[in-house]
């Protein structure tokens, strides 16, 4: 998912953004019942879903709970790798008022 997620920066580097976003999965990829109907088993742990997109290309993944700091950590250097792109923002210097005298 990395790799593929630097491949996505790299283009997106050109003419382009791209978005990353995180969300607590369950495991089901059906809705919820409707009333009446029986529910959904409770999952015994939580993973995390991963999803990245720039224009049309979507890629996604499911991490595992035990799994997810390390992802983090690889997440985290691939940020730091790629924040070159950021403008800086000029600080504007205002000019001291005179004093009424």
């Amino acid at each position: 998912f990395i790799l593929g997620l630097e491949k996505l920066a790299n283009e997106a580097k050109k003419d382009a953004s791209f978005t990353i976003t995180f969300k607590r999965y369950d495991g089901h990829d059906r809705p919820v019942p409707r009333p009446g109907k029986k529910p959904l088993a409770k999952p015994e742990t939580y993973m995390c879903l991963m999803r990245a997109q720039c224009k049309s290309k979507k890629i996604s993944t499911v991490v595992r709970q035990e799994d997810v700091p390390t992802m983090m950590a690889m997440y985290s250097q691939f940020i730091k790798s790629k924040m070159d792109g950021l403008k800086r923002v000029k600080k504007v210097k205002s000019k001291a008022k005179p004093a009424k005298g």
